[in-house]
């Protein structure tokens, strides 16, 4: 017996209303069996920046043949798009606003279909709740087996956000931004632990930098520090008290394991979860301690002299 397809629901339309029930009662109605699973209902109204991030860091974690509906739509009714995407072994069902960004930065689209086939629509679907009308019956027809090409004619093109990307500045020093924050207030920002190697390596080799990491095999941002440390055999790797972070006027020495790894209420630098460096303050809260708020500049670079090569 076949597996019931799941579908992960991803929206801006929080919980105090019923605006997520009503879908998931639509998909329910055409396909009984299917497994519904959300992701995340709290993200800011209207926020695609922050809808785009959370997506990517959490599809990956679904079983092959997942399909994702991101509904977080303030073009809704308008000439925007609905578009399906296949991605690797997911089908992404979304408005053509920029929400997919962060995901085909990593995974280039294998097919991508507009979605204008009123089949799998509701009856006569308004111009305000295409979540109810659109994305949750489209989805739940797609988990009973119709295919994407069935949905609309073909795409060759998705609008994308403008994700800053860090930028390497004068005194070996990497300048990035605060890409998002949790409800915890940990401060998450657009280095990868792949390009912070990258820079401090470039630094050391070009003789312009006080403290460096060796050059290491890999861009898989979700690799942990203790990971990266074990594949640094041999070479040069960072010491925990040489790297610099600052923040507006406040700075970090350092790069922590975990968040325990300082008192209560110190700040400190670790690489997240989801494989991005992140400021955070051990049983605290970054956002208010620092006083950042996304879109705010982070800075990296080198502390103290000092390098330890690895037996």
């Amino acid at each position: 017996m076949r597996q019931p397809r799941i579908i992960t629901l991803l929206t801006d339309f929080g919980n105090q209303d019923a605006y997520v029930g009503i879908m998931k009662g639509v998909i329910s109605g055409i396909n009984p069996v299917a497994n519904i699973i959300d992701i995340c209902h709290s993200i800011p109204p209207q926020d695609v920046f922050n809808g785009a991030y959370l997506l990517s860091t959490a599809y990956r974690y679904f079983p092959k043949g997942a399909i994702h509906v991101a509904v977080v739509d303030p073009g809704v009714g308008s000439e925007r798009d609905i578009v399906c995407v296949e991605i690797r072994d997911h089908t992404f069902l979304a408005p053509n606003n920029g929400i997919l960004s962060f995901v085909i930065q990593e995974e280039r689209p294998k097919r991508i279909f507009r979605v204008t086939n009123s089949r799998y629509f509701l009856a006569s679907p308004g111009n305000t709740f295409h979540g109810r009308d659109i994305f949750a019956p489209v989805a739940a027809h797609l988990s009973l087996g119709v295919k994407p090409q069935q949905l609309g004619d073909t795409s060759h093109s998705l609008e994308t956000l403008d994700i800053p990307q860090p930028v390497q500045k004068n005194q070996g020093q990497l300048e990035g931004r605060i890409i998002s924050i949790d409800r915890f207030g940990n401060l998450i920002t657009n280095f990868t632990q792949a390009q912070i190697t990258r820079h401090f390596s470039n630094q050391t080799q070009n003789g312009g930098g006080r403290t460096g990491i060796g050059r290491l095999k890999t861009d898989d941002r979700r690799m942990t520090t203790d990971t990266l440390r074990k594949t640094s055999k041999n070479r040069m790797v960072l010491l925990c008290t040489t790297m610099e972070t600052t923040l507006g006027r406040k700075r970090i020495i350092g790069l922590s394991n975990t968040y325990a790894s300082v008192p209560a209420g110190t700040p400190l630098v670790l690489f997240g979860s989801a494989g991005f460096l992140e400021v955070s303050v051990n049983q605290g809260n970054a956002r208010q301690y620092f006083k950042i708020d996304r879109g705010d500049v982070i800075t990296i670079g080198s502390g103290r002299k000092k390098l330890i090569k690895t037996k």
